[in-house]
């Protein structure tokens, strides 16, 4: 079936960099209208311009998805500036501090679950509407994290557990009215959030996470983007309320 996303709409959060981008910047190849959304205005701009320049359309928003009010406007911006809204990726994300749950800070564990669960739950509540008006596809970026354990990672883990089970409630939901809803689970992929937790530049550590994926390579960005144009592509018509694994074997063991 056609994977074509010609004469759609999409709009990407934590588009600036890592797989955000590398989605935002597939979305357009498969003929998509791109809204890249980040906190960082500067690297939302960044990437819209790197669409634009390849002959894509494309716009900037700046968003904080854990405050309502700019999840709001960033729809209404979507909706403003290309008229509508056929596909979401909700993918911003952040990786928290490292430290077991007991020693877990309070101001870090309620950040973690501002961001990665209710930040996406935001942008389902005020996507949804106009998704349906289309009969859209709304994917969201959740983690092997969200089906196993990992430690001195307790709110990654909740948060990414609980994106699963509001996708596949919502996808229960709206399934009928023609909105499909799935998670893609990524394992250790190539990013700057790696980076920043000092996994990529230690070569042990680095040896470390590779060990864990019986495929021997850590993942890149563009596959997991590949796996949401698939999703929000007419060619997964028939996939929803779905955690599709883009992992490597991690979760195979």
């Amino acid at each position: 079936m056609n994977a074509s996303l010609s004469h759609r709409v999409a709009l990407v959060t934590g588009a600036g960099s890592g797989i955000g981008r590398a989605t935002a910047l597939a979305y357009a190849r498969a003929g998509a209208r791109v809204v890249a959304a980040d906190i960082d205005r500067a690297s939302a701009e960044e990437t819209a311009q790197t669409i634009i320049e390849h002959g894509g359309q494309a716009i900037a928003v700046d968003a904080d998805v854990a405050n309502a009010h700019d999840v709001e406007d960033m729809v209404k911006q979507t909706v403003r500036h290309f008229g509508r809204l056929d596909c979401a990726c909700n993918n911003a994300g952040i990786e928290g501090t490292l430290a077991p749950t007991a020693d877990y800070p309070v101001e870090a564990w309620d950040r973690v679950l501002a961001v990665n669960l209710r930040g996406v739950w935001l942008c389902m509540k005020y996507e949804i509407p106009h998704l349906l008006a289309q009969g859209g596809a709304l994917v969201n970026i959740a983690s092997i994290l969200g089906v196993v354990g990992f430690a001195q990672a307790p709110a990654y883990t909740a948060a990414k557990h609980g994106v699963i089970g509001l996708t596949k409630a919502a996808a229960l939901e709206y399934a009928a009215q023609g909105l499909r809803i799935n998670a893609v689970l990524p394992a250790f992929i190539e990013t700057p959030m790696l980076e920043r937790a000092g996994m990529l530049d230690d070569p042990e550590a680095r040896a470390a996470i590779t060990r864990l994926h019986p495929i021997g390579r850590l993942g890149q960005a563009e596959e997991v983007a590949a796996a949401v144009v698939w999703l929000s592509s007419p060619a997964a018509s028939f996939v929803t309320g779905h955690a599709l694994m883009v992992d490597g074997g991690y979760t195979a063991q």
